[in-house]
Parts: C-alpha cells; structure tokens; sequence
C-alpha cells in the first residue's frame, strides 16, 4: 500500500498543468504525452491486439499496464474531474495521512473480456457503494458512485490490451482512496487521492483451482468488534501478514480466522468470505461489523437461492465444521475456491472435493455471467465500449 501511495503528489503536479479532458474518446493534450513515450493511445489499438504478455503463465502479480486514473480534493470539498495519465511512480509527502496513519481504503474489481469481444465489469457500482461506506468509517470524502464507475470504465478501456484473451485470466483493477495531504497530529489528512490502476491476473493462489488447506490460527485475530473489519480500509490487511507467513510456512494456503470474543466462530480468511455446505444448506458467517461485505460473497448467495438451496447469514460455530460436506471461500481475486481442509491445532478435517460439487456448480454460473457465456437478466455486467 505504501509503494502504491509513494508516487501520487508527482502525479497530481503533472495533471494540473495536463489539458487533456478525462473522456478518452476525446483527448486534448494527452495523444502528444502518449506519442512521446513510443505509448500509443488507446483508441489505436484493433479489438483483437493484445499486449506482450504469456497468459499461459500469469498468475497473481503485479503487470504495470499503461495507464492509470487520478483525482483529488480537499477533505471539505468533492471530488471533482480527475485525469488519466502513463502508469507512473509519484512521489508522496513524508507526513501524509495515509503513510503516518493509515487513512486509505481501496476496492478490487474485475474486467474480463467475451468470446464475442466484448469487455464487461462486474457489479463495479456495488464497489462504489462499498468505498462509500468505508470512506465516511475512515472520516474521508468519497467519489460519487457514478464518479467510481466512470473511472473504473476509463482505466479499463484504456489499457483494453492488457485484458487476457478468454478464459486465460481477467484484468484485475484497484481503485484506492488515501490521505495524501500533509498532517502531523492525528487527525483526517488535508487532501485525499482517488487512484486507479489496473493489472492482468489469473489464479490468487499458487494451488490454481485446487483445493485449499486453512489453518485455523487461535492467536491472532483478524477484526474486533467496534473497529474497522467491515470496511476495506488497508489497516486490515498488514496486521494478518505473520499469521499467513506463519501458515504458509507449516504448509497451508490459508489462515481462517475466529471471532475475537468468544473465538469459537467462523469469520473470514484474511482476503476472503467462507462458505460451508450440508445437504441442500449453505451457510456463511452473518455481517456484524468485523466481516467484509464481499461482493461475490453478495453474488453467490443470490446464484445459489436461484439454484435452489437454502441459503442462510449466522454464527458458524466451528464445531459445525465437522459436520459440513463441502467449504469453499469467495472474494474478488479469489473467485470462489474450494476448500479441501481445515486444521484447528492438530485436528484436520477433510471435506468433499471430487463428484458433483456444490462450489463448482455456483462458480460456473459466476464465472458464466462475469464473461457473458450466461446471459445477465440481473443488471451485473457493464459493457465498457
């Protein structure tokens, strides 16, 4: 987060001499910035010209891309017009909010390009909604929905080429939202930064599509109640780096976390939402406040009513996983990835991963609708043209 946020002041010096607009159809300024750093602007490029790229190896890291977006304001003002600009480092005041105090939330979405050419988004409106509510938790101005969306559309279309052909990955794309302006005393930081940038992806986890081992970690925690669990804000996620490490280094893929009261509940992997399967029911951990309210989370719980099952939010005491028949995680970077074990000091479970799948089943109608194989009557996808 701190590299991501290192390079926006230089940035924003070179926008407010810029005189291009923010739409691409009509750039003013910007095909002459493009031209002279041999970047051609995106207009250029024919529907079926992708960059130098093997998507047979791509996995889950950082691709700089081309471009990426900027706007910002003060805390007392709105954001207005923002800018695209060459994917750049930027500098960043030693005093920032977000480097001295962490204020900065940030959201993940996907662009997945069709059999047919298309490029859709996925549900961007509801990440929109999400930093909304996170930005007033973390006492900072927001875009409007509308303001997130076009940016996102922006970024994406502007770096069109980056998007893998279908089925060898998506463009995964990071809005963030951080205090850029300087602050001593603990306080909201003076100006905020609304950031785009975007990167093709595949698979989160080095197991690809395989099943997950979690390791249930009785000492840490990922959230308590009356903090900030529940918004996306970036001081979640640094302080669950030693549990992963710690797991990673015993030979799991995971941690999955318990509540901080009575640590007996499921509440969440440290980058995604569980599910557990029984029968015909599927359950996750109910939001209380320490549970991020994933978007795919949102999503799979309605495919799966669709489908039939009965779904239900609540308490998932860990006992019940003993019980269950499959589990398996969501999330943005995740998609949804089964889940084939679970140990709680030396007690492994085992779940179902082979024969008719209840994840597998919810995953294609997904993945169906994300990449326009299924045809959307709900109002997820966005064109971008």
């Amino acid at each position: 987060m701190v590299q991501g946020s290192s390079y926006i002041c230089s940035l924003v010096q070179s926008l407010r001499s810029a005189s291009f607009p923010s739409k691409l159809a009509n750039y003013s300024g910007y095909t002459s910035r493009a031209a002279s750093n041999s970047l051609r602007h995106p207009s250029t490029y024919s529907e079926d010209e992708y960059a130098d790229v093997d998507w047979d190896k791509l996995g889950f890291g950082l691709t700089p891309t081309d471009y990426m977006y900027v706007m910002r304001c003060s805390k007392d003002d709105n954001f207005k017009e923002g800018r695209l600009s060459r994917y750049a480092n930027i500098e960043i005041s030693p005093s920032a909010g977000v480097l001295n105090y962490g204020q900065g939330i940030y959201e993940g979405t996907k662009a997945n390009r069709t059999e047919d050419g298309r490029i859709l988004l996925f549900r961007p409106d509801q990440n929109a909604t999400r930093m909304m509510h996170g930005a007033e938790r973390m006492c900072m101005p927001s875009p409007s929905i509308q303001q997130f969306v076009d940016a996102v559309k922006e970024t994406v279309f502007a770096n069109k080429r980056w998007i893998p052909p279908p089925g060898k990955g998506s463009l995964y794309v990071r809005p963030l939202l951080v205090g850029t302006g300087p602050i001593l005393g603990l306080a909201p930081a003076p100006e905020y930064t609304f950031l785009v940038y975007a990167s093709p992806v595949r698979n989160y986890f080095k197991e690809g599509t395989a099943p997950l081992n979690l390791y249930i970690d009785e000492e840490f925690v990922r959230a308590s109640p009356g903090g900030a669990g529940g918004v996306k804000t970036i001081t979640n996620y640094a302080p669950v780096l030693k549990a992963i490490a710690r797991a990673k280094d015993r030979g799991f893929s995971d941690v999955l976390y318990l509540d901080a009261v009575n640590r007996k509940y499921l509440e969440e992997v440290s980058s995604c939402n569980i599910f557990i399967v029984k029968g015909n029911r599927i359950s996750t951990p109910a939001i209380s406040g320490t549970i991020l309210q994933g978007i795919t989370r949102k999503s799979i719980l309605e495919i799966a009513r669709d489908h039939g099952y009965q779904v239900e939010e609540r308490a998932i005491p860990v006992d019940d996983l003993g019980d269950a028949d499959e589990v398996f995680c969501t999330g943005t970077a995740v998609g949804v990835a089964p889940v084939g074990s679970i140990t709680q000091r030396n007690r492994r479970i085992e779940f179902k991963t082979e024969s008719s799948l209840v994840w597998k089943e919810l995953y294609t109608t997904l993945v169906g609708l994300q990449t326009g194989r299924i045809e959307d009557k709900k109002g997820w996808t966005v064109e971008i043209h």
